[in-house]
């Protein structure tokens, strides 16, 4: 595991950099010498950061909304296979891994002239930085959850979305962390949606067939995990012949942790981290910004359940600490 925690807290990780702990919401990327990595690569564009590690793609994200939301929209395995998919021609608002829910009755998942739309605001210049023998790349980010108008502000973000290689076996792994707040001249907002809203994953083409869930409490297929509770839950498919296996976990400080899944095979492939939204709508206070940290592990090859539940474990040991 990363010596960091995979939590991103400011104790550990963010506090080991005054450029982080100087802002709310950063777009952490680490890459670790020990696997043979020298420094990150970094490429900022004008909606864009790429990242490669030794040369090898690692992550991309598009901090400029295309046309409605930041995501992430590439993940690489250590073995240089790409698991996500953007912008599908069956869901066009289907961005890769990306975070989306309902606030005050308005749409932020969907896109079209009804729905809301996460607007950029800030992104600091992405800059590489070394410490305690690891390489870093920071950008910061604030968001702006605007209404179809394009000005009403329902939701004020800052997100930290974090992304390292280690482990053994090796898995890239990735932390997303947000803080919502209520926007001035309101006391509160309410969250809700349908049973997919939240952090969702779509996955690539070849991923929809063949694949396999399974969750921490040994249920599996869509039949054992769809709409359950659960501290993580996986997905084992192939890319084009290549065997991958992506797990998403749920932090135990998390509001209704362990998460209500969404999970689908029938059609395309999706896996989603849920607040069960759908049925119990969620306030938050103006005084009391929602704090929310989940992670996904990317495998080369089918791992088995003890290392995916021993990832996990490493992730509460690293939260203990904020």
């Amino acid at each position: 595991m990363c010596s960091n925690s995979l939590w991103l807290t400011r104790k550990s990780a963010l506090g080991r950099c005054a450029a982080i702990a100087a802002v709310g919401g950063v777009l952490l990327i680490a890459g670790m010498p020990a696997l043979g990595q020298d420094r990150l690569e970094v490429a900022a564009g004008e909606s864009v950061v790429s990242v490669k590690l030794a040369g090898q793609p690692l992550a991309v994200y598009q901090f400029q909304p295309q046309p409605r939301k930041p995501y992430l929209k590439e993940l690489f395995s250590p073995g240089g296979v790409n698991v996500l998919r953007d912008a599908p021609a069956d869901h066009l608002h289907h961005h890769s891994l990306m975070f989306a829910v309902a606030v005050d009755g308005v749409d932020f998942w969907s896109e079209n002239e009804k729905c809301g739309r996460q607007k950029h605001v800030r992104l600091a210049d992405p800059g590489v930085h070394t410490r305690d023998g690891e390489s870093w790349c920071v950008c910061s980010q604030q968001v702006d959850w605007v209404g179809p108008d394009g000005e009403t502000l329902h939701l004020k973000e800052e997100r930290n979305v974090g992304v390292c290689r280690s482990g053994d076996p090796a898995a890239s792994l990735v932390v997303w962390s947000t803080s919502l707040a209520v926007p001035p001249g309101k006391q509160s907002v309410t969250l809700s949606g349908s049973t997919y809203f939240g952090l969702g994953m779509r996955f690539v083409q070849s991923m929809d067939k063949g694949g396999a869930f399974r969750n921490a409490d040994g249920k599996t297929g869509v039949e054992g995990t769809n709409d359950v509770r659960s501290r993580w839950c996986a997905y084992a498919a192939a890319v084009d012949g290549k065997p991958v296996t992506v797990a998403m976990f749920d932090c135990p400080r998390n509001p209704r942790h362990p998460a209500t899944w969404f999970t689908m095979d029938s059609a395309f492939a999706y896996l989603a981290a849920t607040l069960n939204l759908s049925k119990q709508p969620l306030v938050i206070e103006a005084d009391k910004p929602l704090a929310l940290r989940y992670a996904v592990a990317l495998w080369d090859g089918h791992v088995e359940p003890e290392k995916i539940e021993k990832v996990y474990q490493q992730m509460i040991r690293d939260s203990a600490d904020r």
